[in-house]
């Protein structure tokens, strides 16, 4: 588990321990084995870039390579696998590890770190100035595009596509453009594309690479999921992209009294129900979670996952464009209902599973079963076949026949 700390450095410990179960959760003292460090081993001092905000691990093999950035606008990547001297020194029981580059993506904060799958040499950044940079670490003088358009909360870059989707906070979202876009790299030299819109801020996003879908989670409770067109081609062609979207659940802040309680500045008695019915729920926004508990309800309403047969005429995909154009997100309490973070399972055995986390403390997992394909499914039981296989094959050989070629085979299966 890596831990953002404040020293400007990233700790590798060994994870604790917790069950979900009506037993105690044990707790442990983790030991803390790796520290990635930055700067050179005399120079760097504690404090010197600030905290850690955002990790990034390189998700194609060797995934020898992670990035991290920190408070100061600096980006640092550590070799992993490194045997040099220089980067890897061992302090007692400690291994201190130092990047192999360091530089000065943004004037503040990066937010967000995405890796580009196809080739381990590009990734982009997003920072607290409001810029998108894509970087090319064979030329780090300069970002291969310098974009500045609106404060990125999250980044999703999937396989066969050369530019990156990007959340955005609503703070400095123009009208009419607050949500979710596509920016090319700079390859194709597109504009960015208007993935869909979204009323509030959308805190996260993930993408599929089996699915060529994306999923998202925003401030108003709401979770969908986005299959995205060819945006290797101009998006003028893209036809109907309001029919590319569906709603996975959406999450409802209701209030309520199961018995009349107290106003706290009178002490007279409330009228029992539902306080949204009556002219006193103005008087009683929770400004926390500890106010809204036993006052306050959450109200899931999920959307039929196992089919998507007339898709445009049900209800909640109808609520969903309304929600779009004329929702109504109320600031001035606590946001319980929000989603701060979703991801799709990237296994290919599991495409189709989908997790979602927020403010509430609450995690739900939802499997689309109507977006599993034929090809998926081959493909599928391929790959089933492929690893019985091997290791059936491995079972009837003897211990000294193995090669390493077999062995390797066998480890990265």
């Amino acid at each position: 588990m890596f831990v953002g700390q404040n020293p400007g450095s990233v700790a590798v410990c060994h994870p604790p321990c917790g069950h979900f179960s009506a037993v105690p959760s044990l707790v442990f003292q983790v030991d803390c084995v790796a520290r990635l460090q930055m700067g050179s081993i005399r120079a760097a001092t504690p404090g010197e870039n600030g905290q850690c905000f955002t990790l990034a691990w390189l998700p194609s093999k060797p995934h020898q390579y992670l990035a991290a950035g920190f408070y100061d606008g600096t980006v640092s990547i550590w070799d992993l696998k490194t045997t040099s001297v220089l980067q890897r020194v061992r302090q007692g029981r400690v291994i201190k590890q130092y990047p192999f580059h360091s530089f000065l993506a943004h004037d503040h904060a990066v937010r967000s770190i995405e890796w580009c799958k196809a080739d381990s040499n590009f990734l982009v950044t997003g920072g607290s100035d409001r810029r998108l940079k894509f970087w090319d670490l064979r030329r780090l003088y300069e970002p291969i595009n310098n974009i500045k358009r609106f404060q990125s909360t999250e980044i999703s870059w999937l396989l066969p596509y050369c530019g990156v989707v990007v959340a955005q906070d609503n703070c400095y979202a123009s009208h009419g453009l607050c949500g979710i876009h596509y920016v090319d790299s700079g390859f194709l030299g597109y504009k960015p594309y208007f993935v869909t819109p979204r009323k509030g801020t959308v805190w996260s996003i993930s993408g599929s690479d089996w699915l060529s879908a994306l999923s998202a989670g925003d401030v108003t409770g709401e979770v969908i999921v986005i299959v995205l067109p060819n945006l290797n081609v101009h998006s003028i062609n893209t036809k109907r992209p309001a029919n590319r979207r569906f709603p996975i659940y959406k999450a409802d802040f209701l209030p309520h009294a199961p018995s009349p309680p107290e106003d706290p500045h009178s002490g007279t008695e409330l009228p029992a129900g539902p306080l949204a019915e009556s002219s006193d729920w103005d008087h009683f926004k929770p400004k926390s979670f500890r106010a809204a508990v036993g006052r306050f309800s959450l109200v899931f309403r999920d959307m039929d996952l196992r089919n998507f047969h007339h898709l445009p005429s049900r209800e909640p995909v109808k609520r969903m464009h309304a929600n779009e154009t004329k929702g109504d997100l109320n600031m001035e309490r606590v946001q319980l209902e929000g989603i701060h973070k979703v991801r799709f399972n990237p296994n290919l055995d599991s495409y189709a599973w989908l997790a979602s986390a927020g403010h509430s403390g609450l995690i739900r997992i939802h499997c689309i079963q109507g977006l599993t394909s034929p090809v998926g499914w081959k493909l599928i039981q391929e790959r089933s076949a492929l690893f019985r296989a091997m290791h059936e094959e491995a079972g009837t050989v003897r211990e000294s026949d193995y090669s390493p070629e077999v062995q390797h085979c066998v480890v990265q299966v």
